[in-house]
């Protein structure tokens, strides 16, 4: 098995760049991976993100883009440009949105000197239930007939992978293959509040059922001493 260390995205969901840096000195000797999200962009910037990178982190810009293909080729291309590791769509945009989305990161990337980043589709967000889909957004299928539809549509248009949650995962390995990236939120360890999330699921079972990368937040990130928190949930993806 990959280390656990590789696969795992510790998700900085903070208020303040100063929160987000602090933790991420604490946990940088384990792990490399780290989300930076809607919260933290829009608190601090572009500057996160670089001042993460010059901690030696890989970033997974949570960006969840979601216009039309013209002002999301531009977003990407500038996410690009910040260096991101990876960054992320929303797959109901369509399928022009997504090819958008890939050609506009790797030119950005290419401008800046840096590797293409990963570019993945969200499908369906794993705080929403079937009863959700259904009852309030109108939506016909169930939540696993969506996210798997969607990542059908996602690998047509060239993206890398997509997130979704660890119910679809098996299905999305054996639809769209083994070099298809699935990230995988709503994780949380069996000595873990489930939150918000209502399609989660603990970090061995996201494993076995065939994520890449699992995004651990709150867990590890609100816990008394995260550097443990964060060794229990390595321990018990190496299990």
């Amino acid at each position: 098995m990959t280390d656990p260390r590789n696969r795992l995205i510790v998700a900085l969901d903070f208020p303040s760049l100063e929160s987000a840096l602090a933790l991420v000195r604490a946990l940088r000797s384990q792990v490399s991976l780290f989300k930076v999200g809607l919260e933290l962009f829009n608190a601090a910037g572009p500057g996160a993100i670089a001042a993460l990178r010059e901690l030696g982190a890989r970033v997974f810009y949570d960006a969840k883009f979601h216009d039309i293909p013209n002002t999301v080729a531009g977003a990407a291309a500038a996410a690009g440009r910040m260096g991101v590791w990876m960054v992320n769509v929303h797959a109901p945009g369509g399928r022009a949105m997504m090819q958008a989305a890939k050609q506009g990161a790797a030119r950005g990337a290419a401008e800046a000197g840096f590797p293409p980043p990963l570019v993945i589709g969200v499908t369906v967000l794993t705080s929403l239930s079937d009863s959700d889909l259904s009852e309030e957004l109108g939506f016909s299928e169930s939540a696993e007939q969506t996210v798997l539809r969607l990542a059908q549509l996602a690998k047509a248009a060239g993206l890398d992978g997509v997130v979704a949650s660890v119910r679809e995962a098996a299905d999305i390995r054996q639809m769209c293959g083994r070099e298809f990236v699935i990230v995988t939120p709503g994780i949380r360890p069996a000595w873990a509040e489930a939150g918000d999330q209502a399609r989660i699921a603990t970090p061995r079972a996201a494993l076995e059922a065939g994520a890449d990368y699992l995004v651990i937040g709150r867990p590890i990130t609100h816990a008394d001493d995260p550097r443990q928190a964060l060794s229990r949930v390595l321990d018990e993806m190496a299990a």
